[in-house]
């Protein structure tokens, strides 16, 4: 039985529609309605969830997934109870789960440990932020193991050899950058994606999904002409910023538009 991304994936391609991923920090703005915003991302069509651990120091992020990690610090959120969050959410849906995190609080936990325990939870990847697959290979501890597919990251500047290297060695799926910088919707998405995601392509055997600076259908609509998934993440962690008193609400209205521009694209 093929896992949890790998059937996403190809139920997609069967219907020549293209996969919406949402980003949201776990636990923003606390753990109840986080596990609602991503109920309700689900239940819209998000095919993917990326679930970010909240982190003191996330330096790849901009100031709105800082802002969110803080959030979540802030209202009692531990890697213990974003696996707690987790199994919550499993007990009503099957979208797979990828976390994105940093290696300190992976590793402080524990790495082979946090690799079994969220796996048991019920997450189904890992984009480990800051570990590059070199670093893997010279120290065989910090190897994921069949646990979790490793998702791996390929900017724009990333130089041809090294796209070879990453996009030959990924599992799940391929997390393309739209642009270089830090996280958030304070830039569009680059004019060169059809060309960044078709050399990514040349040596992948996963999907490869684009994000960063995308904030509108339209955006959304443009990327997923040419990717085979969209990433959006600052624009709906926003919404939950802005909207404090309802960000469930808020998510589900702003997310819907994106999702339905997604999905027009295909085939693939």
């Amino acid at each position: 039985m093929p896992d949890r991304l790998t059937a996403t994936f190809s139920r997609l391609c069967t219907a020549k529609r293209k996969a919406f991923v949402a980003y949201i920090a776990a636990g923003d703005p606390d753990f109840d309605r986080s596990l609602e915003i991503m109920r309700a991302l689900a239940d819209l069509g998000s095919d993917i969830i990326e679930l970010g651990l909240p982190f003191s120091d996330p330096l790849a992020d901009g100031i709105v997934n800082q802002m969110a990690a803080d959030r979540a610090l802030k209202a009692g959120m531990t890697i213990t109870r974003v696996l707690e969050l987790i199994r919550s959410f499993r007990k009503t849906h099957a979208t797979p789960i990828v976390l994105f995190t940093y290696l300190n609080p992976v590793f402080t936990y524990g790495f082979g440990k946090f690799h079994r325990d969220a796996a048991d939870a019920g997450a189904d990847g890992i984009l480990l932020l800051d570990l590059p697959p070199d670093e893997v290979g010279q120290d065989p501890s910090l190897a994921t193991g069949p646990e979790l597919k490793r998702i791996c990251l390929i900017a724009p500047t990333t130089p041809p050899e090294r796209v070879r290297l990453l996009a030959g060695t990924a599992e799940g799926f391929i997390y393309a950058l739209s642009r270089t910088g830090v996280t958030g919707a304070h830039g569009a998405p680059s004019a060169n994606i059809a060309e960044l995601v078709a050399s990514i392509k040349t040596h992948a055997h996963v999907p490869v999904c684009v994000g960063f600076g995308i904030s509108t259908p339209e955006q959304a609509a443009a990327v997923a002409a040419v990717a085979d998934g969209v990433i959006v993440g600052s624009a709906i962690v926003k919404q939950v910023e802005l909207h404090p008193d309802n960000p469930v609400e808020a998510v589900r209205v702003f997310t819907a538009p994106l999702i339905a521009a997604t999905k027009k694209q295909g085939p693939w």
